[in-house]
């Protein structure tokens, strides 16, 4: 999201295709070769500096797995913001991705947000057409409980394989839903319950954006458990001869439903710093993993 300088209709520079390229090169040094895009992500910029990068890089393409997204329709003049799977429109969203990427595949492609509108049958004919068509490999979704997947599942033949979700030490309503049943406070804590446990039996594997909590932990401590968290992390990181952010990121690799974090950086030093969540198993122990999780919640369990 943070490739392709502004969010406005501003063009892109060279300075933007420069840092895409410093980005992308940190990220390969880590061993990560998987990029996340939305169509909407700097307006499209995002897409764009990174097609630039593959345009001057022609092997760098089979080397890496592009996945991007469509779905969400920005506020435009006199346009709300609103959500779009018409089956016309994930089909045109899809080709102007094409475009700004220079590739002639999508290897992953997720539905972005859920559109109330949307009719299954509709979506599911589009995305069996892109596969069809050579253009999009595997499918999945974003924002979206068990119910919803199982319900466009029903009408689609290819398997829906991914589920973007946000997931971090500070958004924990997926890992709280579980423990909260049967108590005062589930009802407030709003994560459709079962979602873990079905992409879990269903193979879908489970990937979260937001997973270092825009550094809440990691150096931009806004809360007493924030600033008790990110001690306890700077300890663990120690001790473990890795970084805070690994730490962060292993939290979340613990758990058995096999989550894998999205950086969401562009930032070299932050990449490289998240190396050893690729390159290491999650060296937590059950209590250490309980620890954090307490700590960031500010209270003890139930």
């Amino acid at each position: 999201m943070g490739l392709g300088g502004s969010w406005d209709a501003a063009p892109y520079g060279a300075s933007d295709i420069a840092a895409a390229e410093t980005a992308i090169s940190a990220a390969l040094d880590s061993g990560i070769t998987e990029f996340d895009h939305a169509d909407i992500y700097r307006l499209g910029k995002s897409e764009a500096v990174f097609g630039e990068v593959l345009a001057r890089a022609p092997d760098l393409r089979k080397k890496i797995i592009v996945q991007t997204k469509c779905g969400i329709r920005l506020a435009q003049d006199d346009r709300p913001g609103l959500y779009d799977l018409r089956s016309s429109s994930i089909e045109q969203r899809v080709h102007e991705s094409l475009a700004r990427l220079r590739t002639d595949v999508i290897d992953v492609l997720l539905l972005h947000r859920p559109d109330p509108l949307a009719d299954p049958e509709d979506v599911a004919e589009a995305l069996s057409s892109l596969h069809r068509q050579g253009l999009v490999r595997r499918f999945g979704v974003s924002n979206m409980g068990a119910a919803q997947i199982a319900a466009l599942q029903a009408h689609l033949d290819l398997p829906l394989e991914f589920n973007q979700i946000e997931m971090s030490l500070h958004r924990r309503d997926w890992v709280e839903a579980g423990v909260l049943v049967n108590t005062s406070q589930a009802a407030a804590c709003g994560f459709p319950l079962g979602t873990l446990e079905y992409c879990r039996a269903h193979g879908i594997t489970l990937q979260a954006w937001g997973a270092l909590a825009q550094g809440r932990f990691t150096g931009r401590q806004q809360t007493p458990a924030e600033h008790s968290t990110a001690e306890l992390i700077a300890r663990l990181a120690e001790a473990k001869n890795t970084t805070p952010a690994t730490v962060a990121l292993w939290w979340l690799q613990r758990h058995p439903v096999g989550i894998v974090p999205i950086i969401g950086s562009t930032r070299p030093e932050l990449i490289r710093a998240c190396a050893d969540a690729v390159q290491r198993e999650p060296d937590l122990t059950h209590t250490e993993w309980y620890e954090l999780w307490i700590s960031a919640r500010g209270a003890p369990l139930p």
